[in-house]
């Protein structure tokens, strides 16, 4: 079992380099649908000099249409900085180009500047994402069920809504997801997460659904290469790239506990020591993560990788996990 993973930061990109890489990652999700992917994850970020993908509807939406069977997760949408009006009609669209494949996991986020180009008060923001919260659903339901003239039209695909979950690294965030009645996806897998978020769904007449707490021990950005050595050499600097951005942003934000994805690493000699959320290792190696975790996690345009680069390591991962496609 493998899943896909796509952000687009790409430091010092043109504008067509940028392109092939939104239109490599169109394909790529193409590719793995055909040969079992678990799910398909894009991300969202602002006001990143790397270009962090600020728009990730638009890239599901293509990735909708250009497969069959994939799940497709949004992981996640930064629920504070958008209009729910906006945002449920665009679940909607998504949910139909998808036939339901698409889950939206919405949060906080956790950079100020973010919220400094929406001009939405940081300082305010569980208030305000409980606020969003409650009017989505609120509208995503009334799509579907209510009567009333002036509502979100059409109505979604999935009955009773579209699939949402809460993402968050914090109890009270478990919390919110439980009172709303939707999923959760934790950061990390704090001890007392899933009986914060189960006890808080009871409590508020909901059945928990969907919890998934990932460890922070977890490798999320794998690469298979023919041998360790020549496989580090070739992406090595993309991985780096990668793991100093998501640390920065971390300890800017003063984040306390480990989240899954992130290593402290500033070298890439550091990295591979590490031997933690970006590894590269042979097509052996990626079943023993797959037996040890139960999936392997790929990232296959990491760090802004060249497509030409990033596509045989992609095959190898697929025929490495799933026994079709060149090994």
């Amino acid at each position: 079992m493998f899943i896909t993973r796509f952000d687009l930061r790409a430091q010092g990109a043109t504008g067509p380099e940028r392109a092939a890489l939104h239109r490599t990652a169109v394909d790529m999700a193409r590719y793995v649908d055909e040969h079992g992917c678990a799910s398909v994850v894009v991300s969202e970020h602002h006001a990143s000099d790397d270009g962090y993908l600020p728009a990730p509807f638009q890239l599901a939406a293509a990735m909708a249409a250009a497969t069959s069977a994939t799940p497709i997760v949004l992981a996640l949408t930064i629920l504070p900085l958008h209009d729910p009006v906006r945002l449920a009609e665009d679940i909607i669209t998504l949910d139909h180009l998808s036939e339901g494949r698409a889950m939206v996991v919405l949060g906080l986020g956790y950079r100020p500047v973010e919220y400094e180009l929406f001009g939405v008060d940081f300082a305010r923001r569980g208030a305000i994402a409980e606020e969003k919260l409650t009017r989505l659903l609120a509208l995503l339901d009334d799509a579907h069920h209510g009567t009333d003239e002036v509502r979100v039209t059409p109505g979604p695909y999935t009955s009773p809504r579209p699939l949402l979950a809460w993402g968050g690294g914090s109890h009270a965030a478990a919390r919110r997801a439980g009172r709303h009645g939707i999923g959760f996806f934790g950061q990390n897998d704090a001890l007392g997460t899933r009986d914060a978020y189960v006890e808080a769904a009871r409590a508020a007449g909901h059945e928990p659904g969907l919890c998934v707490l990932p460890s922070p021990a977890a490798p999320f950005s794998v690469f298979v290469a023919e041998d360790d050595d020549t496989g580090w050499a070739e992406v090595g600097a993309s991985l780096l790239a990668d793991a100093v951005a998501y640390h920065r942003w971390n300890a800017a934000a003063g984040l306390a506990e480990p989240t899954a994805s992130v290593t402290a690493a500033s070298t890439v000699e550091e990295l591979r020591a590490a031997d933690g959320a970006h590894r590269v290792v042979t097509a052996e190696g990626a079943r023993r993560l797959v037996a040890e975790h139960g999936l392997l996690a790929l990232h296959p345009l990491c760090g802004g990788l060249d497509p030409e680069t990033a596509w045989p390591y992609l095959r190898r991962a697929v025929a490495a996990v799933s026994g079709s496609g060149p090994r």
